[in-house]
């Protein structure tokens, strides 16, 4: 009986340090993530808008010709 008490313990022990393991890795891969979303929302300001479209004349006023 205490061969299987003491494998049970140790096999708790063994899970409680891969749930940290795992929490861990988890927190970097969201940190990464985190990095990443900055430099592309960094690269997606820094793009220039979009032209609007003209409101008078013939040209420019149904398509966007700016290129």
């Amino acid at each position: 009986m205490d061969t299987a008490v003491n494998a049970a313990v140790g096999t708790a022990m063994a899970l409680q340090q891969h749930n940290a393991d795992q929490q861990s890795q988890m927190s970097l891969i969201k940190e990464s993530l985190n990095n990443q979303a900055s430099h592309v929302s960094q690269l997606m300001e820094s793009v220039s808008p979009q032209q609007s479209l003209a409101t008078t004349g013939t040209v420019g006023t149904q398509i966007n010709t700016y290129a």
